[in-house]
């Protein structure tokens, strides 16, 4: 299995997609009140399948519409997406790991929902499509397809043992260490400033949103470089090495 990930130019038939992502937002936080009813009531959690059924049902409902905005798939998947939390949350409290339930999420702030084999269409080989917006608003499209175009690379006949740590990312038993390059502190002083000046915005206004989305350039900055950092250090090292 491969991904695809596109950025989409920004444009105003964005305004869709962005209206469909709160709509599946709407239909999570719906899904969490219910299942929070429910294990209230009976004690355990609320099957997917059921509440697929019920989604179904509220269709037909005015109040309820906005289940019409993204499609039975990905309403479906919404219900699938929080059976597969609960049951997370139940296997780690089964194994006294500490977690919460899953919880309600703000609806300006949900972001993705997936379609299957419905509402999109690219090629035979392509099995969901995901569209996704992070916190500067962005929207992405993520096609989870066959891989078929590999290519069998050449053995070196060399190992080597990696031992993960912080000021060295990675120790190497042949000497190659990897320094780690602190993405987050080469940009700390401006994200402090970023968050000083948001502190002083007043809540709501036109300046805190443009501050908060300043801050919010600079973090992803930061995750943009690590993304990067790890894929092309980890395709080195498959390419250097036959075992790690």
């Amino acid at each position: 299995m491969k991904t695809f990930c596109f950025k989409l130019y920004k444009s105003e038939r964005n305004a869709k997609l962005h209206k469909q992502i709160n709509a599946a937002g709407l239909t999570y936080n719906h899904c969490i009140a219910l299942c929070k009813r429910y294990y209230k009531i009976f004690h355990t959690s609320l099957n997917p399948n059921r509440l697929k059924v019920h989604l179904t049902k509220l269709k037909k409902i005015s109040k309820f519409h906005y289940l019409l905005e993204i499609g039975s798939q990905a309403v479906q998947d919404v219900a699938e997406r929080i059976g597969r939390a609960y049951k997370l949350f139940f296997r780690n409290i089964a194994r006294k790991i500490r977690s919460s339930p899953p919880g309600f999420k703000k609806v300006i702030k949900y972001k993705s929902f997936t379609l299957k084999q419905a509402g999109w269409k690219l090629d035979e080989t392509t099995y969901t499509l995901t569209i996704k917006r992070d916190s500067l608003g962005d929207i992405y499209i993520y096609f989870v397809t066959d891989a078929k175009d590999f290519k069998v690379v050449e053995r070196t006949g060399k190992n080597v043992g990696y031992d993960f740590g912080l000021k060295k990312f990675l120790t190497a038993s042949d000497g190659a260490d990897v320094i780690s390059p602190l993405f987050f502190a080469q940009n700390a002083a401006l994200i402090a400033k970023a968050a000083k000046n948001l502190s002083h915005k007043e809540t709501g206004s036109n300046n805190r949103q443009r501050v908060r989305h300043t801050l919010a350039k600079l973090y992803k900055k930061s995750a943009n470089q690590r993304h990067d950092f790890h894929f092309k250090l980890a395709r080195r090292i498959s390419l250097e090495y036959d075992t790690i």
